[in-house]
């Protein structure tokens, strides 16, 4: 029957048109045939925020942080606490986007215009003539991903949700009563005495009987657990490495020395002086005009007597800093001065004078007074430099096509890093005891990079002893490793615990009478206060003024009640024992110059300002009936 199928392939396809197409043409396409419909997220004042909305815009703030990060762990950007955070921003932008329409918060194309110039990077691309580098623009938010029509609509839609917290931001307000009541309050000390009970001091104490240990180490198997290890091998490509291949041609050299000589040599410095006449920009064409004509007067006289420059200068230019001196502007090098200014001044022999140059500031007449050209080093002074900057040229140049050459090579060589290390003169690295997670210890390189780590733990890795892919490991670095033996994560036998079970169970045991001393004394002196020995020399401390006491004992004695003083309060040091502590009398927080309290006022009402505007922005998710239909992710996701 098949082989009849086969055979009249022709007529069945058509056929089956014949019965099909019909049914489509009286009964319509639905759109399920295609698609499954997106599950919803969470809705905003009647939108639905579907599962494939919030994919696509994890996914593009994720490529965003990878660009600015390109060591970042892909892992922390894919955890669920991560993607949950995105879901938020996106509900959030959506109220607030919402909430602008409702108040009519559009962005004029003035006030566009306005923002856009405050931008650096744009305001650096305004020619001389005042008008914008339209290609440079258009390179500069391409190189975002955006058109300038985009970038535009992007600039005005943030200009017109930040209007929607912006009068809140803007009226919040504090006074100095009330922050010098809250921060007093936060920053006032305590005059305490203490009394240590140092687990230290009851070790000796401890029975420790073989039995006991061993009792203690059956019933603590966590405490005596050996995590997965492995021992490695692994080689890492980089740029030294890339650059330790590269030969250099010795034409090559000279001619970079040629091309480089200038930059290499220092910069030429030009004297100049100038005569200025100035005049706004935006000042009235006839303004402009008569500005223009005293300054043509000027250079007509200057240049039938070149030698009266300086004393024109200090009779006629309008320059207050360099007028008194003859209009002398010393050495300077380019991009010293503004552009019209310095291409003319770059554009002059020693002596010559300009013609009349525009600026912002208002016409020039330029002199150049002196030249200083730097001494020019031979090729054989600079060859160490120029071969290391040409080595590292041509390596950064090289390392994309070598990269690409490791990781097949990599790949192809599933179970032998020798020969991938022979082949690319790479050494072949070995390492023990490494844990999935990076050693305290480890600061760069592949063994401080926690997705290396991940792809050496994988199962494949672990299970085959197969080589990893090359991972990136950071900038222009990449690594491969490979697992040569390894050992499960297991509790440690009690032969090879004995040891570590008798210091735990000795810890443990003189904690324990620390903490039951030290609270049959407070209990003591609660009951007896003149009874209580042994306790400090009264001491001050505050949150800023620890005076040596560890973190527990200063969250205790700052929460201690002190409506009836003295007051006792005991701490539990966990393995370091136990204090108590006499809460004597408060000590009002010293008095502030007027620069802290300043300070503190701004800090307190921004703080402020922003807990209004998370109140105001709740206001708002109640309103547009905004919510979240999943779950937010536990702390262990």
């Amino acid at each position: 029957m098949f082989e009849a199928i086969r055979t009249h392939s022709k007529i069945v396809m058509f056929v089956l048109v014949l019965l099909i197409v019909p049914s489509f043409i009286l009964v319509g396409v639905n759109q399920s045939y295609f698609t499954e419909k997106s599950p919803v997220v969470a809705r905003v004042d009647g939108k639905d925020i579907t599962q494939a909305d919030w994919d696509a815009a994890h996914r593009q703030a994720s490529d965003a942080l990878r660009a600015q990060n390109p060591g970042i762990d892909s892992k922390l950007l894919d955890s669920p606490g991560a993607k949950y955070e995105t879901l938020e921003r996106m509900v959030r932008d959506h109220v607030y986007e919402t909430a602008a329409r409702d108040m009519h918060l559009a962005t004029t194309d003035v006030r566009l215009a306005r923002e856009l110039q405050k931008i650096p990077q744009i305001a650096a691309l305004r020619k001389p003539d005042g008008t914008l580098d339209a290609e440079g623009y258009r390179a500069l938010v391409g190189s975002q991903g955006l058109t300038p029509e985009g970038f535009e609509n992007r600039v005005r839609y943030d200009l017109s949700v930040n209007q929607v917290m912006g009068g809140v931001l803007a009226s919040s307000f504090s006074t100095s009563p009330e922050v010098k009541m809250a921060m007093d309050a936060i920053w006032q000390g305590r005059e305490i005495q203490i009394a240590h009970f140092d687990a230290s001091g009851y070790t000796s104490k401890v029975n420790a009987s073989d039995a006991d240990v061993e009792a203690f180490y059956k019933a603590n198997p966590a405490r005596f657990q050996q995590g997965e290890q492995a021992n490695i091998e692994y080689v890492v490509l980089d740029l030294n490495a890339v650059k330790s291949t590269i030969a250099l041609n010795e034409d090559d050299l000279r001619t970079y020395y040629k091309e480089n000589l200038e930059r290499l040599s220092g910069k030429e410095e030009r004297r100049a002086s100038h005569i200025l006449i100035t005049v706004s920009k935006d000042a009235p064409a006839a303004d402009r005009e008569k500005a223009k004509a005293q300054a043509e007067s000027i250079l007509a006289e200057v240049r039938k007597n070149p030698a009266n420059f300086a004393q024109v200068a200090r009779k006629e230019s309008q320059d207050p800093g360099s007028a008194a001196s003859g209009g002398d502007l010393g050495f300077f090098t380019r991009g010293s001065m503004v552009k019209p200014f310095e291409e003319a001044a770059y554009s002059l022999k020693k002596g010559e004078i300009s013609d009349i140059v525009q600026s912002d500031f208002g016409y020039h007449i330029i002199m150049l007074t002196d030249i200083k050209t730097p001494p020019r080093p031979s090729f054989e002074e600079l060859r160490p430099k120029l071969e290391a900057e040409l080595k590292e040229q041509q390596a950064q140049r090289k390392f994309a096509e070598v990269a690409e050459s490791f990781s097949n090579t990599v790949y192809e060589q599933a179970d032998n890093l020798k020969a991938v290390a022979e082949k690319f003169k790479l050494k072949l690295h070995t390492a023990d005891n490494v844990t999935r997670a990076p050693a305290a210890d480890a600061k760069e390189g592949p063994l401080a990079n926690p997705r290396f780590l991940e792809t050496l733990f994988s199962a494949d890795s672990i299970q085959n002893k197969r080589t990893t892919e090359a991972v990136e490991v950071g900038n222009s670095m990449l690594a491969a490793g490979r697992i040569v033996s390894y050992s499960p994560a297991m509790t440690v036998p009690w032969e090879q615990s004995k040891d570590k079970a008798r210091s735990l169970f000795i810890a443990d045991k003189a904690a324990e009478m620390a903490r039951k001393d030290g609270q049959e004394k407070l209990n003591a002196w609660k009951s007896a206060p003149a009874s209580a020995t042994g306790l400090s020399a009264p001491v001050v401390i505050s949150r800023e003024q620890t005076n040596g006491q560890p973190r527990a004992v200063i969250d205790a004695v700052l929460s201690a009640p002190i409506d009836s003083l003295p007051s006792w309060v005991g701490i539990d040091l966990g393995a370091s024992g136990y204090a108590v502590a006499k809460v004597s009398k408060i000590v009002p927080r010293a008095p502030q110059d007027a620069a802290t309290n300043q300070k503190e006022l701004q800090q307190y009402t921004q703080l402020w300002s922003s807990v209004e505007a998370l109140a105001y922005f709740d206001l708002l998710k109640q309103h547009y009936k905004a919510e979240i239909k999943v779950p937010r992710p536990g702390a262990d996701d």
